[in-house]
């Protein structure tokens, strides 16, 4: 399940596999399909924002003894301690893996297993890639090269 707040992000993720996309209209949108399409809040939450609200509210989408994985990073993760010692959750940070994941993923990458989903911007456009990622029209990762 992937949840965002851009219809093409979702687009892409049902393309890539996904086999339910939750458009982040509300934060009690959001918990309710979650709630609904995991039959009890999810097993892993990847957070890869980590700010504007979606850390305050993976926590919320995990059932009990569910683990969230903080990958992004710009906020703050609050959580009341009788939350997690009595739902048993567990709140990991995690950068880029492990060095074998690292590995796999550019073995991946090499034999072409990879699609990478990029946008390419000259250094001196860097305004416009930050301007295309607030607008949500910058997909992927922008890549500014010189």
């Amino acid at each position: 399940t992937v949840v965002d707040r851009s219809e093409k992000a979702l687009e892409l993720a049902a393309t890539l596999g996904a086999h339910h996309t939750v458009l982040a209209t509300s934060d009690a949108e959001v918990e309710s399909r979650v709630m609904e399409i995991t039959g009890g809040g999810a097993h892993v939450v990847f957070d890869f924002v980590g700010e504007s609200g979606a850390e305050l509210l993976a926590p919320k989408l995990l059932r009990g003894r569910g683990s969230h994985y903080v990958i992004g990073y710009g906020g703050t993760v609050s959580l009341p301690t009788i939350d997690i010692i009595s739902r048993e959750i567990n709140v990991i940070g995690n950068l880029v893996g492990t060095y074998t994941d690292l590995v796999e993923l550019m073995t991946l990458t090499a034999q072409g297993r990879v699609t990478l989903h990029t946008a390419v911007y000259p250094l001196d456009a860097a305004l416009d890639a930050i301007a295309d990622l607030e607008a949500g029209r910058l997909i992927g990762r922008g890549i500014l090269v010189p």
